[in-house]
């Protein structure tokens, strides 16, 4: 079935529907990684945004049920140059195409996706339509140019859950004033601007014992809580519409050590006084070298983010990682406070395993506090 993904340039793809009629709007940005996109699909930082895959063949591998990063697909469109329709795994349960027609998200193929990523990379991310219903390039250029812009956008609070829950390989949700912790590890509350699961596997596997807590949750909320440590976590969107959420950061540095990844380090950013700004075309990948400054150690990372914190003002903060493809920053501590943070997926969901001594070394910072 014919589709057209016109940008708000106006520049035209023109390729095909694998999934049926449809028609979306986003802001396309591409990923370079080679498998995991059963893991990008269900990433809910992509919430919002049109995801081309670089490479050319996607979904020989199907999809199952074990590699997912939550309950739903999240991404607003997937784009691919071919996708694969009778996957080859024994692992899997079912097809690409199946699993987005059954979630009703539109999956477009045969378009120029190293013409598109080219685009993107020298023009920068921007908004696009898609449509299989609407094949006027004109037309789907000027609903392309009326979607918001992901600058301004606070969408960790359309992804976050509605009340605590824990997670034994699915969340199961629990009361506020029910709780109890079970000694399983050390209390760590962490909040949830769309926590990707295996976040949540490897701060269990770490040693804490996790609660998981909505968005809106209060200082207050957490303080009756009584747990021993924070963790913010990524998720999608712009970071500085998040007023509230920065607000009650603040008012938690100042009793209990805390961690973020991702928007959770922008987050934390923000609430030390840092400033943020949006990449030109934001960081979606498995293979980002990172520099550990204190030793020199070069990590491969897995990332996904669209804005970056600028702390360089800030000298009670010290610069720990940086990006060594453009120098920006991938993590920070607090010289005095027990603060850390880093910008990269160092759960790896999908990904090299790298960067993983991040949660030991979160892990010990609290249980030396």
């Amino acid at each position: 079935m014919k589709a057209l993904l016109v940008l708000e340039d106006g520049t035209v793809f023109e390729g095909k529907s694998f999934t049926g009629q449809g028609e979306i709007g986003g802001e396309v940005i591409f990923n370079t990684g080679m498998t995991g996109y059963q893991e990008v699909l269900t990433d809910p930082s992509y919430l919002g945004q049109i995801v081309c895959m670089t490479y050319p063949h996607i979904g020989n591998y199907g999809v199952n049920e074990e590699d997912v990063e939550s309950e739903k697909i999240q991404v607003n469109a997937f784009v691919v140059k071919e996708c694969v329709k009778k996957p080859s795994n024994w692992r899997a349960s079912k097809s690409l195409p199946q699993y987005l027609k059954e979630q009703k998200v539109l999956g477009l193929e045969g378009i120029d996706t190293r013409a598109l990523t080219r685009h993107i990379r020298i023009h920068g991310a921007m908004r696009a339509m898609i449509s299989t219903e609407d094949l006027n390039p004109k037309s789907l250029q000027e609903k392309a140019q009326k979607l918001p812009p992901m600058q301004g956008q606070a969408l960790a609070y359309k992804v976050s859950c509605k009340q605590p829950y824990l997670f034994e390989n699915k969340p199961v949700p629990v009361s506020f004033t029910q709780f109890k912790w079970q000694n399983k590890g050390l209390p760590l509350v962490v909040f949830d601007f769309g926590v990707k699961w295996s976040i949540l596997r490897l701060l269990q596997t770490y040693g804490f014992e996790v609660l998981v807590v909505p968005a809106t949750t209060t200082f207050e909320q957490v303080k009756q809580l009584n747990p021993k440590a924070v963790f913010l976590s990524n998720g999608p969107g712009d970071p500085e519409p998040l007023t509230d959420i920065i607000a009650t950061t603040q008012k938690i540095i100042e009793h209990y050590p805390t961690a973020g990844i991702c928007l959770g380090h922008q987050i934390l950013g923000l609430a030390l006084g840092g400033k943020c700004y949006k990449l030109k075309f934001g960081h979606h990948a498995l293979n980002h070298p990172v520099k550990e400054l204190a030793t020199g150690h070069i990590e491969i990372s897995s990332q996904n983010h669209g804005f970056c914190v600028d702390i360089s003002k800030l000298d009670f903060l010290e610069v720990t990682h940086i990006n060594l493809n453009d120098n920006t920053l991938e993590g920070f501590k607090h010289k005095s406070k027990p603060i850390m943070a880093v910008q990269h997926h160092p759960e790896a969901g999908p990904g090299p395993h790298d960067c993983q001594t991040f949660f030991a070394r979160f892990y010990d910072l609290v249980a030396n506090h």
